[in-house]
């Protein structure tokens, strides 16, 4: 599963192929679809829950509010269930996802930070990640990427500093379990379920903060 993006996505995998999925794309409705998600997609496979023996969850990077909806409900399955639950950078599902859609040679990828910023990284091919993540003005990082094409919903939004924007737009826990799949069998660690925030939450404590006590 993930919410490190606009797209609250699930699906399962059985080691060898996904066998049923979900995607929806709302920025401010997380918590609200990622359980009816799961339940649709466990319903098409017509299985339950406690069937499942690993949960992914994308770690990001991704605005707080809507990642960390994905990451506690990875943990909190793991814990009822007694699985594991690995981290997976959210850039790099749509980086897989890109080279499985026939995507070749050097490109990078970048999703919407808001604050007119992108989260971005740059890859030698689908599965090899050779810089980031990190989050920088598009404008900032436009002459580093000059002439490679650029996967996900960031290079979209900024057509200037990405003339040359690739889809997917958005990540797909399809991906993401393939991708995981195909690590955990080659006997590679994935990540902790942790998140990569990159920077701090947009809610702060407001400065020279008083308290107020009775008398």
């Amino acid at each position: 599963m993930d919410t490190a993006t606009p797209a609250v996505t699930v699906a399962l995998h059985d080691g060898t192929s996904v066998i049923a999925s979900s995607g929806q794309v709302d920025a401010r409705r997380h918590g609200e679809l990622l359980l009816p998600a799961v339940d649709r997609v466990l319903a098409k496979a017509g299985t339950k829950l406690d069937a499942v023996t690993d949960v992914v969850v994308g770690v990001g990077p991704g605005p707080y509010t809507g990642l960390r909806v994905g990451l506690v409900t990875a943990a909190t399955f793991g814990s009822a269930l007694s699985v594991p639950v690995h981290g997976l950078c959210t850039l790099d599902g749509l980086a897989y996802a890109a080279g499985q859609e026939g995507l070749d040679g050097p490109f990078a990828v970048a999703t919407d930070a808001r604050r007119k910023e992108v989260y971005w990284a740059r890859y030698e091919d689908g599965r090899t990640r050779v810089g980031g993540p990190a989050v920088d003005r598009p404008a900032d990082i436009a002459e580093a990427l000059a002439g490679l094409p650029v996967v996900g919903a960031g290079a979209v939004l900024y057509p200037d500093a990405f003339p040359d924007a690739r889809g997917p737009e958005h990540v797909a826990a399809g991906a993401l379990a393939a991708l995981a799949a195909e690590r955990l069998a080659a006997g590679r660690e994935l990540l902790p379920p942790q998140p990569l925030y990159l920077r701090r939450p947009d809610a702060q404590v407001p400065k020279n903060y008083k308290v107020v006590t009775p008398k």
